[in-house]
């Protein structure tokens, strides 16, 4: 596997965490098995103090690190295209500036690769925590198969965005991340989908992911039902989804993003989205 060359894409802006971006940096270059032999870091928009003192500790330890700075901020859609664009080799891996990468993750992940280079996409399950990073409160798991995926797809994202590891040529051949609020990757998977690009998982956790209230926050409001409708208006368009598939998913959205409070939200993403 250490023969293997990848990179990674990352994007981070001025409100990310300081502390939580260095642990996060730590967690894909310090302690994993395989390393990258490239992270493409945009920095979208200007940064504070603190975050661009981890960038240069970081830098002047690794050079594998490629910094992209671009002038005001633009949306993780359009700083992930941009870090695709620039990434050097055809294997990417797609990481979060505030969340932590098992040891092993890159290693299963080029395994995976390796052992079915038919596959363009593998992604994973991911835990989530509050605070600590022991302290799990959730675990999303997702399906493994390319058909079981593609399936899983008409109602729901199949893929933990942090977790993938995917072909360049793929994604550019798709057209690339856009702008879509807060639904840039599963915009980004259904169009593969299209291509008929092959999809899989590997059933095994690859990221513990740093949650909180705000996450509860940020999937509600008329913002995020709209962005979510315009996914299923494009699906049913293209004839991956029908009629009563898109008025049950419409229909779901608009109860848990426009009707319900944060607090209820949670308790249903917990209750209904996640597995123990």
């Amino acid at each position: 596997m250490n023969n293997f060359s990848f990179s990674v894409a990352m994007s981070v802006y001025y409100k990310d965490n300081a502390v939580f971006f260095d642990r996060a940096l730590q967690s894909i270059t310090e302690r994993q098995t395989v390393k990258p032999t490239e992270i493409v870091l945009v920095c979208d928009g200007s940064l504070n103090e603190q975050l661009d003192a981890v960038i240069d500790k970081y830098r002047k330890q690794y050079p594998i690190f490629k910094i992209l700075r671009l002038k005001d901020n633009g949306g993780l859609g359009n700083a992930l295209k941009l870090a695709v664009e620039n990434a050097s080799n055809e294997i990417i891996a797609r990481m979060d500036s505030d969340d932590i990468s098992v040891s092993d993750r890159f290693e299963q992940q080029l395994k995976f690769f390796s052992n079915h280079p038919e596959v363009d996409i593998v992604g994973g399950n991911i835990t989530e925590f509050i605070g600590d990073e022991t302290n799990i409160v959730g675990k999303r798991s997702v399906p493994t198969k390319d058909s079981e995926i593609k399936e899983y797809m008409k109602k729901r994202c199949a893929f933990n965005h942090m977790s993938v590891m995917y072909k360049k040529s793929a994604i550019r051949a798709a057209g690339g991340y856009l702008d879509w609020f807060w639904n840039e990757d599963y915009y980004l998977w259904i169009r593969m989908q299209l291509y008929g690009f092959i999809f899989a998982n590997t059933g095994t956790v690859l990221v513990n992911v740093r949650v909180g209230e705000e996450m509860y926050q940020r999937r509600g409001g008329s913002a995020y039902f709209k962005s979510e409708k315009k996914l299923q208006d494009y699906m049913l368009k293209h004839k991956m989804i029908n009629k009563i598939t898109y008025v049950n998913n419409v229909g779901k959205r608009f109860v848990v993003q426009m009707l319900l409070s944060n607090r209820v939200r949670g308790w249903v993403f917990r209750k209904f989205a996640r597995s123990d």
